[in-house]
């Protein structure tokens, strides 16, 4: 009665990691966030493992060590297309250069514009502080088209 049970179970096998490929597939289709490929990798080699008559011992480790190997050898190459990354643009060449303020920078009042490149800029204070007009900043980041500014007198003395 249980060689029946079993002899039943690993028949039907084939169908069981069929189910597990297409479930895995639906996942990775709705999220594309590369979560569950792996597993449908691994359960189609189980398919194939089931198909050749393998025990179920012998099923689940061909399922377990092809997702591992899936995972680890397809890793590393699909993360450098599906994080995002910054795309550098022409205005990025501003970053560690000076500019003059033309008005005054206060964050608190939300005003300040320096002159960098060429062109006025929307500009705020990186630290906070008041910078006045007139002042020669140096530019840390951008947010936007805003540029975040820190005075060249707190850039000497960090230096």
């Amino acid at each position: 009665m249980l060689e029946n049970i079993l002899e039943n179970m690993l028949e039907n096998m084939i169908w069981v990691w069929l189910a597990v490929v297409a479930c895995s597939a639906a996942v990775e289709a709705a999220t594309m966030a590369l979560v569950s490929v792996w597993f449908a990798l691994g359960a189609l080699a189980a398919v194939f493992a089931a198909y050749l008559g393998a025990d179920l011992a012998a099923q689940m480790t061909v399922f377990i060590l092809v997702s591992l190997a899936a995972l680890a050898a397809a890793r590393p190459l699909a993360r450098r297309f599906v994080d995002p990354h910054i795309v550098p643009t022409n205005a990025d060449r501003l970053l560690g250069t000076a500019a003059r303020v033309l008005e005054d920078i206060d964050n608190d009042t939300r005003s300040g514009a320096v002159f960098a490149d060429g062109k006025t800029w929307t500009a705020r204070s990186a630290d906070g502080e008041v910078i006045p007009a007139g002042a020669t900043v140096e530019i840390v980041r951008m947010e936007g088209v805003k540029l975040l500014v820190r005075s060249q007198a707190a850039v000497s003395v960090l230096s």
